[in-house]
């Protein structure tokens, strides 16, 4: 069995319109559980567990916060892309900040790759560093 690392992301109240906007950005299959599905009828809609898996290999979860817990917005975590496909990288670059903030341009940088940081419009910390293809 293989071993992954991937992000778990926590909203407030709208997880599941994030999850569907990275579904939009990277593609893939996302799976959705809401806290009605296990009974808890107090936050019926609002999304238990959520798991984006895509045909690049990406796994990103999340949920929101349930009822009676504290939703702390994180800033010591930064979600990154690597890679050296630049046309889909920057792609996936474009549509992430559509209502967001670049903090960096994804540009050429002294050591010879692409990089930039942003955040998404629900606040969450992205990084890409596009290098050149080994070749």
């Amino acid at each position: 069995m293989t071993s992954r690392l991937n992000p778990y992301l926590s909203f407030t109240d709208n997880a599941r319109q994030a999850m569907e906007f990275y579904r939009e950005v990277f593609g893939g299959e996302l799976a959705v559980n809401t806290f009605g599905e296990f009974g808890m009828t107090e936050s019926a809609d609002l999304v238990m567990h959520s798991l984006l898996t895509t045909d690049a290999g990406f796994a990103l979860m999340g949920a929101d916060t349930p009822p009676g817990m504290e939703h702390r917005k994180g800033s010591s975590i930064t979600v990154c892309v690597n890679g050296d496909d630049a046309e889909t990288l920057h792609g996936y670059w474009d549509k992430l900040i559509e209502g967001g903030t670049v903090e960096t341009p994804l540009e050429k940088q002294m050591w010879g790759d692409e990089y930039g940081a942003c955040e998404d419009r629900f606040g969450i910390p992205w990084m890409f560093n596009i290098s050149q293809p080994q070749g």
